[in-house]
């Protein structure tokens, strides 16, 4: 049965670019392990590492003075840490965070074939890189997953009970039902996330864009449904699966979610029974940490307020803070009402405090005194 999966899995998920859009080099003068064709970083580092598959894993390290989180992102299915390169030194600087970007066996420069279970032995030796060398704790660690990355993404969240936070891009609810609108889960199905998203007990951001035509965002908005602590997700209106990040809303909304999770670490790990479903158990022979029974009540998810707007096509450079600094208006038609009607309100009564005031300075001219409470 795995070789029927695994067979299944290297056919309809995998499409490494070919060839790789990098090269490894050493440098003569440092020793260092460069990635050609780009200029060599004093913050940046190129790692690889060994799996406990017994492949060796290309992966880049990205430092940024005093963060206080590290994203470990797992990239999309048809591209390499070489084509992920910009993006990575952009989010690491505007997220003011470290980030650890990887090549799943059988992509880039990494050895050995792509496969479900492969992907899994990958990114455990990529956490386990920054546990053991750059001193990264479970706390400080946001996982993100792209398209086929929230496979390895929500198998390993779904294991780590202390993850300071998970991000989802253009997720997939399992491989499966990308291809056919099955309505339950089957032995042979790969990424079963469907199942595994209960269990994941830390705050969860969830994007997807509205007109991906790869995997329909009704992906994303199943897996948001299912999770225990959600924050209020970002459905790009008019978004694609690849150009996500063309959007000025990406980067705000993503700015936003690390700045919650960072500011408020005692909600990150908050008991409460679920009243929605049961918890679904797993089996795994991979298991890195046994999933434990959960107490959580589902909440309502955190909210943003961002109001849509799109780059010019292939613009990765993301705005300055001067420029996406704009009024944070929801673009919810109930809120937007809301709000009018409680501005409206407010309004009124300032008028009819003004009214008073002045009434009972004339009819009291002789017996007013100081009052603080009609100064305001």
């Amino acid at each position: 049965m795995g070789g029927v999966t695994s067979s299944m899995a290297a056919k309809l998920a995998f499409f490494p670019p070919t060839p790789p859009s990098y090269k490894l080099i050493t440098s003569e003068s440092t020793g260092l392990l460069l990635l050609h064709p780009f200029p060599h970083r004093e913050n940046v580092d190129v790692l690889k590492l060994p799996t406990r598959r017994g492949t060796e894993i290309v992966a880049l390290y990205v430092r940024y003075p005093m963060a206080t989180s590290t994203l470990l992102y797992s990239h999309g299915n048809a591209a390499d840490i070489g084509q992920m390169y910009e993006l990575f030194i952009e989010l690491s600087i505007h997220l003011k965070v470290n980030l650890l970007g990887y090549d799943y066996s059988g992509y880039g420069q990494s050895t050995g074939k792509p496969s479900e279970h492969n992907t899994y032995s990958d990114i455990e030796a990529a956490y386990k890189c920054l546990e053991e060398s750059y001193g990264a704790k479970q706390e400080d660690i946001i996982l993100y997953g792209q398209s086929v990355g929230s496979g390895p993404t929500v198998d390993l969240a779904s294991r780590l009970p202390r993850l300071r936070a998970v991000i989802l891009h253009s997720p997939i609810s399992s491989g499966l039902r990308v291809m056919y609108p099955v309505k339950r889960t089957y032995w042979f199905d790969i990424y079963k996330n469907i199942e595994k998203i209960p269990l994941v007990k830390c705050l969860v951001l969830v994007i997807h864009g509205t007109c991906d035509d790869v995997v329909d965002w009704a992906h994303g908005k199943q897996l948001y449904d299912l999770c225990k602590e959600k924050y209020e997700p970002l459905w790009i209106k008019g978004g694609n699966h690849c150009d996500l990040e063309l959007y000025p809303e990406y980067i705000k909304h993503l700015k936003k979610f690390v700045s919650t999770v960072e500011k408020n670490p005692s909600q990150r790990h908050t008991s409460r029974r679920s009243i929605d479903r049961p918890e679904h158990s797993r089996r795994s022979t991979d298991c890195i940490e046994a999933p434990r029974k959960s107490t959580d009540r589902r909440e309502k998810p955190w909210r943003s307020t961002d109001r849509p707007e799109k780059l010019k096509p292939f613009e990765y450079k993301f705005h300055n803070d001067e420029k996406l600094s704009k009024p944070k208006v929801s673009f919810d038609p109930m809120e937007r009402s809301r709000r009018s009607v409680e501005y409206n309100e407010k309004s009124r009564r300032s008028i009819d405090i003004q009214l008073e005031k002045a009434r009972k300075s004339v009819d009291w001219l002789d017996r007013i005194r100081p009052e603080r409470g009609l100064a305001g």
